[in-house]
């Protein structure tokens, strides 16, 4: 799993594991197999999208509950530590690998700065509400 997916779940909380299909029933009649497979087409298509997620609401509570204070708005280090992720130089390496950054993979004030604002611009895209001021 990335490192991206790893925060994103942490935030967004875990996706339900998608249902093992029933088995055929053997003694089903023609009638009941052109309803299952209608039940299955039905089931099969696009789901509503989802309300967003309130980013800043939810790290906000945690911080509130991490018994230490991360400063979560501007420090990767802290967002990570916050969500309990580990944020190691090797780990912010791959996260910086994983969203594209073209700088030095030194760990300095430039990685971290443009990691998490490229952190929350993902979470954005990917269905968060982020305040602007933490994007850009």
């Amino acid at each position: 799993m990335s490192i991206f997916s790893k925060i994103k779940d942490a935030i967004f909380g875990k996706k339900a594991e998608a249902a093992e299909p029933a088995p055929a029933n053997p003694t089903a009649s023609p009638f009941s197999a052109g309803v299952e497979a209608a039940a299955d087409a039905m089931a099969s298509a696009p789901a509503a999208p989802a309300a967003e997620v309130d980013v800043d609401a939810i790290l906000t509570a945690e911080a509130a509950n991490a018994g230490q204070p991360l400063n979560w708005r501007t420090s990767i280090v802290d967002l990570m530590k916050l969500l309990g992720i580990d944020s190691s130089l090797a780990n912010r390496k791959e996260l910086a690998q994983e969203l594209g950054y073209t700088g030095e993979l030194d760990g300095s004030a430039e990685m971290n700065i443009w990691l998490h604002k490229a952190v929350m611009r993902e979470l954005a895209a990917n269905g968060g509400k982020v305040p602007a001021d933490l994007t850009d």
